[in-house]
């Protein structure tokens, strides 16, 4: 039996790795309440893309969790929610940025953001930085109120909660450890990985 290996992404930093079809990706929070943001191309047409928008159109929710299909661009399932010890993420907001450090925060100078690590990530598999959009922000907290207002709140992740993520064709994968403050209660912690089967 071949043990699947465990990949730790240090703190505000990023990986990329291929993920073939039926095979599952496991993404773990080691230490708890820290966001981690994937996605996707398949893995031949960079074209088609992990889609916030298709993904909860067709689920007729924001929340997805166990069970939930994450959709490319062009409708094509990309990831099977096979297992969700958690049971919220999200899937509205676009990976934290150096522009949005200096709009939200007014922070001056260069601060590790999603997008910039996973630009870094990706872009020995030929992607740019106009490829990337919305992510699917694992263990995120964000709520709506009545108004629509948004709010980032605390990850409900305790240390040692997963969710696994069937693949449903083969696939070049972006994922991080966040970077924002705001995001994983003011503390940067690493994210663990495996791919199963």
């Amino acid at each position: 039996m071949i043990i699947p290996q465990t990949i730790s992404i240090p703190p505000q930093s990023g990986r990329s790795f291929i993920i073939k079809q039926g095979q599952v990706l496991r993404v773990i929070d080691p230490l708890g309440e820290q966001v981690s943001d994937l996605f996707a191309f398949a893995e031949q047409n960079h074209d088609c893309r992990l889609s916030s928008g298709r993904s909860l159109d067709y689920a007729g929710k924001i929340y997805l969790t166990t069970g939930d299909t994450l959709y490319a661009n062009d409708s094509k399932p990309m990831f099977t929610i096979a297992t969700d010890t958690v049971g919220l993420h999200d899937f509205l907001l676009t990976p934290c940025s150096q522009e949005m450090f200096e709009i939200l925060y007014k922070h001056k100078g260069h601060h590790p953001s999603c997008f910039e690590n996973l630009f870094l990530s990706l872009k020995e598999h030929g992607i740019s930085e106009a490829d990337l959009s919305t992510t699917f922000n694992i263990f995120m907290n964000v709520r709506i109120d009545p108004q629509g207002k948004l709010t980032v709140g605390v990850p409900t992740s305790k240390a040692g909660d997963y969710i696994d993520l069937r693949a449903e064709m083969d696939m070049v994968c972006g994922l991080t450890a966040c970077s924002a403050e705001g995001s994983n209660n003011g503390r940067f912690k690493p994210i663990h990985y495996s791919i199963l089967g």
